[in-house]
This record gives structure tokens, C-alpha cells and sequence, in this order.
């Protein structure tokens, strides 16, 4: 653009801009130019908002959930010195003591999960505890001489308030029933109940011995400017095989639905500003050709090109700032509706919302202007002042390539502002751009064979006949203007496409969703069923209960070595303080792939038989030590974390022995699936001859209260897991997503119809000239309304067919590139969306040119030079 004006210049044009557009508000171009850039700057800012929010709500909580801001862990206490460095650094400190030990209560025993706290804990939060009184929140651990219970090991031990329970060799007072702990892991890592004392209890009961499994946690919580100074002080803990749970590297995870949600907002965010572009660049060209007179005569008193280009861009962004300022507001009550109905499963509060996401939607809408109205707006500079008295000398339009250029430039810039991947939006624009060449050929072969069909309908008598002729004018007209026509068929297609996409995205998420979590999905965990009580289990449950696993065995193991090396120095350094390298692995043995396992790399062990034709590994258990390598599947991204490939080899050691294997095979695993996963399988035949004990899960009714307290009776070594709790929480995230999903959907059929309009404002001009004549030369009112009807419906019917095409290609690719979905093909999407463009486009269109039906002819061709 050029140097801007002087002052005086400068504030005359701002004066002039202004009442422009004031005198502009009234047309209906600046309307839809408006109503494009609030949606553009509403539905970023809401997403941007809301996702600002809660990465933000992540970050500053994540230390509630992890326990502390800096969690380290080992197998024996931390020194004095650790613990000064940690302290001047700015870190409160808290010890934590966990351990498996055996609970008594007269006659009744009952392993359990033993936590030993001081008086420091919890750094964060608080613990849900009925003490006789309700549930209620306390920011502290129970007292010296106190215990609390897990209300399932209670019923166990059929223990009350106030009863004296045996730990180790003391006795200490149940005081508490715990309901939630703040720092409580939400996987399946303690499959026995809690029992929570005071850290200073734990000597008196003598559980603390040499080669007992006990895990020391320290507990810090501080500014973040604590642990950027403690960078290589960690780094060196990773090294020496000290667990380090940083919150800025390992803050919990929103889990698999709320990120594909996330996922599916930021994507319907870019599809809404996409659709408010499109529309943008078609209202401006409505908007350039109406003020093209204006610019003439501002010409012809003396108005330099300068002068021009600054009014226009300053008219426009007066428009570009009050859309964002009405944009921002619907972003912000749009933010509010989405936290209402997600906020509900949040395991967190969220901070209020920031500055960030509304400076990133008034940018949002200036790029747009910017990008999709631009190189549009360059043909007003370029008037003469002879169009005053010859109006044929219009200044050519910007290259169609140019604005399309421009645009993807601008959005391309979006998308990486958006997603933060700069391959990814590079991808994605030079993919679209090429997909726009193929469009634009394929659009205009569609749109040639509906011409030439439509020009082929029979004439006849009757109604019908009607209905062919005004088919037969209407597709005339089109054809008459096959630029413009084509050019509104690509609009129109792109605006189905984007609607549809996000429409089946959200449908497909949906019905994932449900599928993962059926009624009789299991909502019990059995552990530690012993080898000789499975059988009598197993006719337990297929006696009462609705639907259960297969048992699967279940042998405990520590990876040692890795490729002969050290398993800690043969992986990756980011990787050493890993859980799998900490502690013993559960491993399992499998003749045929578990369900909701499925092998991305390398083959099962029914396809690596031996010589002799047997299927498995070896057939039987073999009672002699192995030497050699055996096959085993491993978890694709436990490889992925430990730096593991096909033909890799660990070792290890199980009761004392040491078993080298082979990585024959990568799986993925279904972890929503709510059954039993495994990251390491053996084939039959290797793990047999090692104590082991089988795990499942199963369905009970909440009416079975009976067959739970026999299983719990008859099987008291038996460990039962309830997740009821978990799987209602899981489905309440399915329902509140769903609603924020379709909140999302709106806004984009909002931006939908926003296109429809810009584009027939567009074309206003044209279609009230060719109405004019079709007046002059005797056609009735009834006619030029079929016609005007059956034009509109074949731009409908030929758009829905590409944007069809182009939805169900943009799905595919975006399911199995994104949203880890298998793609899906939708049938009933070419005959919808078909059928519905030319119904929806129809009747929009039919009812917008209302007012050129009853204008008189005169009036009408008067708009000869804008068409």
C-alpha cells in the first residue's frame, strides 16, 4: 500500500470513511460483509477462549492431579541433601510412603494399598472423607493413631467408625471413610483398596523392612520459576532411575474423547472462518462494483489513487473492527455455553478468560478482509474518471488466480496460527490448491452435463410443461453466465462441504463414541485369581454375570536389558525415568490376539509355526530354562517411548530367571475399551512354569448386589475392581461433548448460510437485469418466478454433488490422519445433500430476489452497468 496521508488529509478521509459507511450500512453487501467477519471473529474467539482456558486450567492444576508440582519416586528414602537443594530452590516439601500390606479386623483380613502421609499433605486440593458427618473436604491427612479407609476395604473387613484395625504390629482407629483423594491416579495401578495413616505410625508397625516393596514419594510444590532452575539437577535424578513427574512435561491428559473434541472445535473453528472468507470475497465484489461510480466522481475532484485505496481500507476497517467487537461478544457467551456443558466432567476449575484468543480473533477477521477482500478492492484504485460520462469503462477485476492466491496465503497463515504445525498447514494449502484446480475443472464439466441436461428436458403441454420451460430459461441463464455461474457453483460446494464435513465428523465421533461403551460394557475388575479357583470362578460369573472377558493370565516381570545393553542406558534419555524400566511389567501369554488388539507392524504368532507344524511357540510348557529368543508382541507406543523396533531383544527377569525375547510384533491397543490390556504378550508355552494368577473384567447389574458379596465371601483373595463410577463418568463426557459438538455445528451453518447470502447479493444486479427484460418481452410474473426457482435449484442440485464428493474425500482424509478414526463411507450423503442444496439454495434464492419480481422494468435495466 502506499505512505499514508498527511494529518489534515488523513483526518478528512477518516471523516469521509466514516459516513460512508454509515450511508453503506443500508446496502446489502456491507450486511453480509458484516455478518461474515462477527461469525469469522465469533467462532475463533469462542474455541480460542475456551481452549485457552482450559490449556491454561491444565497447567495451573495439573499439580492437584500429580500431587505436587515435582514428584519423585524411588524404592529407598531421599537424602537430607536432595531434600536442602529442593528446599532452596523455593519447594514445600511432603513425604508419601506407599506399599501392599496385609489389614486385619478380627477374624477378617484384606491386602490393601497403604499411603502414609505427613502433615504437609495435600500440597493441593483436598480429600473427600466421611467422618461421621457426610463427605467433606479437608485439606489434610488423617491424625497420629488414626486410619482411613476406602469405603470398599470397610466393607471387606466390615469395619465402622471407631473400630481398631490391625496394620503390621500396631493398632491404629478407623477415623475416615475416603471418598477421592486429590492426588488420586485415575488408572488401575493399586488394584486393593486404600489405607491411608500418618507417616509417623509407619515405624511402629515394623512393615518397613529390607527387600519389602515400598515406594518413597516426594511431594513439591512451588513457583514455576523453581523448577526451571532444577533442569539439570533432574535430568541427572532421570539418569540415576529416580521416577520424575514434572507438571510442565507430564500433567494428566484430557483423555481420548475430550481430544478428539478439542480436535473437532479447532477444526470447526477454521471451517466457519474458511466459510466467512468465501463469503467475504463474494460481498466484495458486490461492494467494489456498487462504489465504482462513487470512486469515478471522487476522481473527478481530484482524488488521487492514494486517496482512494485509503478511504476504501479505512471504511472497511471501521466494518472489520465493530464485526469484532460483536464477534468477541458472541465468542465470550459462546465460551460461557460450551464450559456449562463441559464443565460438568472437568477435574478441574478453569482461570477467567484471557486477552490472547480476542487479539487472535480481531486478527482473524483483518486477515480475512485482508486476504479474501484485497486483491478485490485494488479495482476500485484503478477507476477513471471518464466512467462519469462512458460507463463501459469499468477497470478490469483482479485475476480470479490473485484472489485465490491471496486468500490461501492468508488462510494457510491461519491454520498455522491455529494448529502450531507449520508441515501441517503447509500440507493443507498446497493439498486445497491443488484441489481447487481439480474443482474448478470438475466443476465446470458438472456444471456443463446439468446445463445440457437440463437444456433437453421435453416440451409439452400442461403444467409440466411449465415446469421444463422454466428448467430450460433458467439453465439458459446460467449458461449465459458461466463464469459467474461456475464461480458461484464453487462457492456453494465449498459451503455444502464445510457444513457436511463438520456434520458427519461430529456424527461419526458420536457414534464412536457409543460404540466404546455399550450397556454391557464390564464394569468389574477381578485380580489375583489363583490357578486353582479359576474354574469355580468362572462358573460364578457365567451364572450371574451379563457379559465377561476371557481370563487372562498374568505373570509379574522386570525388563532388564535391551539389546544386550542395560535397559536404563539402551533407551532413549528422555526415557529413563519410564515406569515400565522402574517397575515389574505384568506380562501375559496368548495364542490368539485379544480382542480390541490389532497388530500394526510385524505378524501374530500363529503365523510363526514351527517346523513340525505346531501352532504357537512351543507348543507345551516346557519345564527347562529357554536359550534362546523368544517372539513377544509389544504395545506400539511403549515401543515407540523405549526406542524398540521389529527384531529388537529384551530380556527379562522373572523369579530369579532371565528370558531373552524377540519383538516379532507392534499392537495397538483399544484403551477405552474398559478390558483387560496388556503391553507385553508371550506366546504359549514360555511363562507357564512361573507362579502366576489370571485376571478379567465383567458386567453385574447395579441390582447384584448378592452375587458381588458371594464372589467377595467365596473368593476372598480375589481383588474386585468397581469402575461403575469411571463408566458414568465417561459417558457423562459423551453426552456433555455431544451438546458442546452441536453447539460448534451452529456456528458453522450460521457461516453456511452466510455464504448463501453473500453470493446471491453478488449476483443481484445481473439476475434483476435479465428479470427486467424477460418483463419487456411479455413474460408474467409466475414465469420469471419458476425461472428464477429452477436457476437457483440447479446451482443447488450440481453444488451438493461436489460437496459431496469433496466431503466424504476431507473425512476420510482427516479420520485417519487426525482423529485416529477408520473411515467411513456415508450413502445417504449424495442423495442429501443433492436434493437438500437444491431445496435450500432454491428456496433462499426465491425469496431474496422477492423484491426483483415486482420491480418495474424501467428500474431494472437502469441496473444494466453493475451487471
Amino acid at each position: 500500500m502506499s505512505r499514508p496521508p498527511s494529518r489534515s488529509a488523513g483526518a478528512n478521509l477518516l471523516r469521509l470513511s466514516g459516513r460512508g459507511l454509515l450511508r453503506d450500512l443500508r446496502a446489502s453487501d456491507v450486511r453480509a460483509l458484516f455478518v461474515a467477519l462477527a461469525l469469522a471473529v465469533a467462532a475463533s474467539t469462542m474455541i480460542g477462549f475456551f481452549l485457552d482456558r482450559l490449556d491454561r486450567g491444565l497447567t495451573r492444576q495439573a499439580g492437584q492431579l500429580l500431587g505436587g508440582d515435582l514428584v519423585l519416586e524411588q524404592g529407598r528414602p531421599f537424602d537430607d541433601e536432595l531434600r536442602r537443594t529442593l528446599e532452596e530452590a523455593g519447594l514445600s516439601l511432603s513425604d508419601q510412603i506407599d506399599m501392599v500390606t496385609m489389614v486385619s479386623l478380627g477374624e477378617a483380613f484384606q491386602p490393601a494399598s497403604l499411603k502414609a502421609v505427613d502433615d504437609a499433605y495435600p500440597h493441593y486440593g483436598g480429600v473427600q472423607v466421611d467422618r461421621g458427618e457426610g463427605i467433606e473436604s479437608v485439606n489434610h491427612g488423617p491424625a497420629p493413631g488414626e486410619a482411613w479407609l476406602a469405603p470398599r476395604l470397610a466393607l471387606l473387613l466390615e469395619a465402622e467408625l471407631g473400630d481398631r484395625i490391625q496394620v503390621g504390629e500396631s493398632e491404629l482407629t478407623v477415623t475416615g471413610l475416603v471418598e477421592r483423594e486429590p492426588d488420586q491416579s485415575a488408572g488401575f495401578g493399586n488394584f486393593n483398596p486404600r489405607l491411608m495413616l500418618h507417616v509417623e505410625d509407619l515405624d511402629a508397625t515394623n512393615l518397613v523392612q529390607p527387600g519389602a516393596r515400598v515406594e518413597f514419594e516426594l511431594l513439591a510444590a512451588g513457583p514455576p520459576q523453581a523448577l526451571e532452575s532444577l533442569g539439570p539437577l533432574l535430568e541427572r535424578l532421570r539418569r540415576d532411575g529416580v521416577e520424575v513427574r514434572d507438571v510442565r512435561r507430564d500433567r494428566p491428559g484430557l483423555g481420548n474423547a475430550l481430544e478428539r473434541a478439542e480436535k473437532y472445535l479447532s477444526l470447526a473453528g477454521l471451517a466457519a472462518v474458511l466459510l466467512a472468507g468465501v463469503a467475504v470475497a463474494m460481498a466484495t465484489r458486490r461492494y467494489v462494483e456498487r462504489h465504482l461510480d462513487t470512486a469515478a466522481l471522487l476522481r473527478c475532484f481530484g482524488a488521487t489513487q492514494r486517496d482512494l485505496t485509503w478511504l476504501f481500507a479505512l471504511q472497511l476497517m471501521w466494518l472489520a473492527l465493530a464485526a469484532s467487537l460483536l464477534g468477541a461478544l458472541l465468542g465470550l457467551a459462546g465460551q460461557a455455553a460450551l464450559l456449562a456443558l463441559l464443565t460438568t466432567f472437568l477435574p478441574l476449575s478453569l482461570p477467567s478468560p484471557g486477552w490472547l484468543p480476542l487479539w487472535l480473533g480481531v486478527l482473524t477477521a483483518l486477515a480475512v478482509l485482508v486476504g479474501f477482500a484485497g486483491p478485490t478492492l485494488l479495482r476500485l484504485k484503478r477507476v477513471s474518471a471518464l466512467k462519469v460520462l462512458r460507463r463501459e469503462l469499468d477497470p478490469l477485476p483482479a485475476s480470479a488466480w490473485l484472489v485465490v492466491l491471496v486468500a490461501s496465503l492468508v488462510f494457510g497463515g491461519l491454520l498455522w496460527l491455529y494448529s502450531g504445525d507449520l508441515g501441517l498447514a503447509a500440507s493443507l494449502l498446497v493439498g486445497g490448491l491443488v484441489m481447487l484446480v481439480v474443482l474448478w475443472g470438475l466443476g465446470s464439466l458438472m456444471l456443463g452435463m446439468v446445463l445440457r441436461l437440463a437444456a433437453r428436458l421435453p416440451q409439452g403441454g400442461g403444467g409440466q410443461s411449465d415446469l421444463s420451460q422454466a428448467v430450460r430459461l433458467g439453465g439458459r441463464q446460467l449458461a449465459r453466465r458461466r463464469a459467474a455461474s461456475l464461480g458461484q457453483l464453487l462457492a456453494f460446494a465449498v459451503t455444502f462441504f464445510a457444513m457436511a464435513m463438520i456434520a458427519l465428523v461430529r456424527g461419526d465421533l458420536l457414534s464412536t463414541w457409543q460404540d466404546q461403551l455399550p450397556e454391557d460394557t464390564p464394569n468389574y475388575f477381578a485380580i489375583n485369581i489363583q490357578p486353582g479357583e479359576r474354574d469355580a470362578f468362572v462358573e460364578a460369573l457365567e451364572a450371574n454375570a451379563d457379559d465377561r472377558t476371557a481370563l487372562y493370565p498374568m505373570v509379574r516381570g522386570r525388563l532388564t536389558a535391551i539389546n544386550g545393553e542395560p535397559a536404563r542406558e539402551a533407551v532413549p534419555t528422555e526415557s529413563r525415568g519410564d515406569g515400565s524400566l522402574r517397575r515389574e511389567l505384568n506380562l501375559t501369554w496368548q495364542a490368539e490376539l485379544p480382542e480390541g488388539n490389532r497388530v500394526v507392524a510385524g505378524q501374530w504368532f500363529d503365523a510363526l509355526q514351527n517346523g513340525d507344524g505346531q501352532s504357537g511357540w512351543l507348543g507345551a510348557v516346557d519345564a527347562e530354562p529357554l536359550d534362546h529368543a523368544v517372539p513377544i508382541s509389544l504395545e506400539d507406543g511403549l515401543a515407540e517411548r523405549l526406542g524398540l523396533t521389529l527384531g529388537d531383544r529384551m530380556a527379562f527377569t522373572i523369579g530369579g530367571e532371565e528370558i531373552v525375547a524377540e519383538v516379532a510384533s507392534l499392537r495397538n491397543l483399544d484403551w477405552d475399551s474398559f478390558r483387560p490390556n496388556f503391553f507385553v504378550i508371550f506366546p504359549p508355552g514360555v511363562l507357564e512354569r512361573f507362579g502366576h494368577s489370571f485376571i478379567t473384567a465383567f458386567h453385574l447389574d447395579p441390582g447384584e448386589g448378592e452375587t458381588l458379596r458371594y464372589l467377595v465371601q467365596t473368593f476372598p483373595g480375589v481383588s474386585l475392581l468397581n469402575i461403575d463410577a469411571i463408566l458414568a463418568q465417561v459417558r457423562d463426557v459423551v453426552t456433555q461433548v455431544t451438546r458442546a459438538v452441536e453447539l460448534v455445528l451452529a456456528f458453522v451453518l450460521l457461516a453456511g448460510v452466510s455464504v448463501l447470502y453473500a453470493a446471491l447479493t453478488a449476483s443481484r444486479p445481473a439476475r434483476a437485469h435479465e428479470s427486467g427484460l424477460l418483463r419487456v418481452f411479455g413474460a408474467g410474473g409466475s414465469l420469471i418466478s419458476r425461472v428464477q426457482g429452477a436457476e437457483f435449484a440447479i446451482l443447488g442440485l450440481a453444488s451438493g454433488l461436489m460437496g459431496a464428493l469433496l466431503a466424504e474425500l476431507a473425512t476420510a482424509g482427516i479420520y485417519v490422519a487426525w482423529l485416529d478414526l477408520a473411515p467411513r463411507l456415508h450413502p445417504w450423503l449424495w442423495l442429501a445433500l443433492p436434493v437438500g442444496g437444491a431445496l435450500l439454495i432454491g428456496a433462499i434464492g426465491h425469496a431474496l430476489s422477492r423484491g426483483l419480481r415486482k420491480q418495474a422494468p424501467a428500474a431494472s435495466l437502469g441496473l444494466l452497468g453493475e451487471a
